[in-house]
């Protein structure tokens, strides 16, 4: 009898993926070898062990991949200044090409033709699993359940889980869908689905306090960036994942890092998320202020247009690929010298800058003072300016001649 082909699939113990193993179980000939993914979601993983065999998996991988998220995929995306519609930290997007990576090592150490994923065929996720796969490993068959079974929604998933005796974390009752890491928490579905609905605060965050019952006092926060790399908090040296849960705690407490967002989808439509996000919030803040001071005006505003563009790559998948690997590089040159110290401050939902300081800050106070000095010749600006205005002047000559 010949041994059965392996199927890898990307396991969280969540809703989809729960009834994705007795599925492929039934309608497939394969396998099933689950992959758990540990990015810092602060759930204990290894009650899935038990869980993913007794529903039908032969093995379960459970990978710690938190590190490897925030230094080779988080950081990369922060010193780019990337941010998805003004909104959106990319919590979720940055997260699946690194989940996928390891689903692809471990495809190649079973000896596995195929890897499965419980992404919806209305999302994102299904493009940014698929994507990593193909740019790493495009022999692998990619199977996605969504888009074939007769399921055609949580509420017929959470049925299909409870004939089958399958315990879910989610009830009809409660029904947000929601991804966790070290980075975020995305919260989508029920009452969110109308656009007009206020996000229900109080029941639904679970990383930071509503901004109205934050401390009535602010809270400072310092940050020092070595080469766009955050390293320090108030001058305390932090290893990359004590540094986001030390920001988490800080940022949450005082109601920083909620994001209430209709983004367009890359499927095609609207969608509407709200994302908790304290401790990236803060960088991102923190990261800019340096820049300010750090960066020449061409290189920050090309950077600017540079970061939209590199948000889209993330959102859409397209991690490895050689325009995101080259945006890297130009981003990495311009951090040489975004190194120093940043202050914040903290007050209820708000994160404002409060000071900031470089050994290669550009700002020069004998320059810029509104004093007297003997540096800057202002009679200078005068030919600057004519210089700068003449296409303005030479088309506005011509528009009076021929007036006449």
């Amino acid at each position: 009898m010949s041994k059965k082909e392996k199927v890898i699939l990307a396991y969280s113990g969540g809703l989809d993926t729960s009834i994705i193993i007795p599925w492929l179980k039934e309608n497939y000939d394969y396998e099933v070898i689950a992959m758990a993914a540990d990015v810092g979601q602060g759930e204990e993983l290894a009650p899935l062990n038990e869980k993913a065999i007794k529903t039908g998996a032969s093995k379960i991988y459970i990978e710690d991949l938190t590190e490897e998220f925030i230094t080779d995929f988080v950081f990369p995306t922060l010193k780019a200044g990337a941010i998805y519609e003004g909104k959106y930290l990319l919590g979720t997007s940055f997260a699946r090409p690194c989940i996928a990576k390891r689903l692809v090592e471990i495809a190649e150490k079973e000896g596995a033709v195929a890897i499965c994923h419980g992404a919806t065929g209305k999302g994102n996720d299904q493009v940014r699993f698929e994507l990593t796969i193909k740019a790493l490993a495009p022999h692998l068959k990619i199977i996605a359940p969504w888009r074939i079974w007769d399921i055609q929604s949580r509420d017929d998933a959470i049925e299909y889980a409870q004939a089958r005796n399958i315990p879910i974390p989610v009830t009809k009752k409660d029904n947000y869908s929601m991804d966790r890491n070290l980075w975020h928490l995305s919260h989508e579905g029920s009452d969110l689905e109308d656009p007009l609905n206020e996000p229900q605060y109080a029941k639904m965050l679970k990383l930071i306090v509503p901004p109205e019952q934050a401390p009535d006092t602010p809270t400072y926060v310092e940050i020092d960036f070595e080469q766009g790399i955050p390293k320090r908090i108030d001058g305390k040296e932090y290893a990359p994942i004590p540094l986001i849960e030390k920001l988490n705690e800080i940022g949450g407490a005082n109601g920083v890092g909620i994001a209430d967002i209709v983004e367009n989808r890359l499927v095609g439509m609207k969608s509407r998320g709200v994302y908790e996000t304290p401790g990236g919030t803060i960088l991102y803040a923190a990261h800019r202020e340096l820049e300010y001071l750090t960066l020449d005006r061409q290189t920050l505003h090309f950077k600017e247009m540079l970061g939209v563009k590199f948000a889209e790559l993330v959102y859409d998948g397209n991690w490895y690929t050689p325009l995101r690997e080259a945006l890297s590089a130009f981003v990495d040159s311009t951090q040489q010298t975004v190194t120093g110290t940043v202050r914040l401050k903290l007050y209820k939902g708000n994160c404002s800058p409060a000071g900031a300081k470089s050994e290669y800050s550009l700002y020069s106070e004998e320059i810029a003072t509104f004093g007297r000095d003997e540096v800057y010749n202002q009679k200078d600006a005068e030919g600057f300016i004519n210089l700068f205005g003449l296409p303005l002047k030479v088309k506005a000559m011509m528009m009076q001649k021929n007036k006449k």
